[in-house]
């Protein structure tokens, strides 16, 4: 006779099944954990990977290679887009609390279902930012800068979607900002190179992100929520195929640019492997699409977590020759 599964209490709609936070984490802990997605890793991959580019792709440029401190700017990050997204997911559902409670999908999250006070979340936003500066604390004064400055686009981010039909573009902002500030952990300043596989990373936000908004479109409607998802409609797969080249595009150009001056021919062409891979993981995607079914669109956003991982396993081969 089979088992029948509960769902554990205060379980989101939208969780990972059978994610370590409803199962293993003490049921204390569990509301806190979920205002920060811990139990949805998918954003904080997608918030960590841009960080792993602009290490790797700098270490690639770099004459010396990879040197140990790069390892901790790798794990620093892993540690700083765990603790950074929850603060951001945090300060998103303050502000959202109200339309959350609206919308099918994101009524079940603590604020809107009440497992967690406006005040408690505050406390929690604020413990979990705290962490993440110290961290910040240990990379050079140009990185620090750089990372305080990222905090003006997870500022503006949880409003954007309620004046522009482009609120990806400004997730895009925030969560690529990382390729910028790993780039300059590693060199101490910018240069071209980071700044456009900065704007790659935009591109592919406002890829996987439109699919995500797929799955709102029509509670998003009758609550006056905008995204490119309402925005594009019918036209979608069109827009996200643009979105698309333009982010393999650019991050060729990134490769390029950083590459050429300094790094052998075979460094060079793993980088740009694994541009040609992340694109075809994208293609992949678009194959499966469709944007009425919104399992099918979570299932496809999730997966982006694999198409940034490729691009950095080449990055990260090309650095190590």
């Amino acid at each position: 006779m089979s088992e029948t599964r509960q769902t554990p209490e205060g379980q989101v709609i939208d969780a990972v099944d059978q994610n370590w936070v409803d199962t293993w984490a003490p049921a204390v802990t569990r509301p806190y954990l979920r205002l920060s997605r811990a139990d949805r890793p998918i954003g904080t991959w997608l918030l960590l990977l841009p960080c792993w580019w602009g290490v790797l792709l700098a270490a690639a440029a770099d004459p010396a290679g990879l040197a140990w401190f790069d390892l901790w700017i790798i794990v620093g990050c892993a540690l700083g887009a765990f603790l950074m997204r929850g603060a951001g997911c945090t300060w998103n559902d303050i502000s959202d609390r109200d339309l959350d409670a609206q919308v099918a999908r994101t009524k079940s999250r603590p604020l809107p279902s009440g497992q967690v006070t406006v005040k408690g979340a505050v406390v929690w936003m604020g413990v979990q930012a705290l962490v993440s500066f110290f961290i910040l604390l240990t990379f050079n004064t140009a990185a620090i800068v750089q990372g305080i400055l990222a905090l003006l686009p997870v500022a503006i981010y949880p409003f954007a979607k309620r004046f522009t039909w482009w609120p990806q573009v400004f997730l895009g902002l925030a969560f690529n900002w990382g390729a910028l500030l790993a780039w300059t952990a590693h060199t101490g300043a910018l240069s071209a190179a980071p700044v456009i596989l900065y704007l790659a990373g935009i591109s592919w936000t406002l890829f996987y992100d439109t699919i995500y908004a797929h799955q709102d479109k029509e509670d998003d409607a009758l609550i006056g929520i905008k995204s490119t998802a309402r925005l594009f409609g019918e036209d979608s797969v069109w827009w996200l195929r643009l979105f698309m080249a333009v982010s393999v595009l650019l991050m060729a150009i990134a490769i390029i640019v950083a590459l050429v001056p300094h790094a052998n021919v075979m460094a060079l062409t793993l980088a740009l492997s694994g541009a040609w891979a992340f694109g075809w993981h994208m293609v992949w995607q678009l194959r499966r699409l469709d944007t009425e079914d919104w399992t099918v669109c979570m299932r496809l956003f999730r997966s982006n977590r694999d198409a940034g991982l490729i691009c950095a396993l080449f990055l990260a081969a090309a650095a190590s020759l």
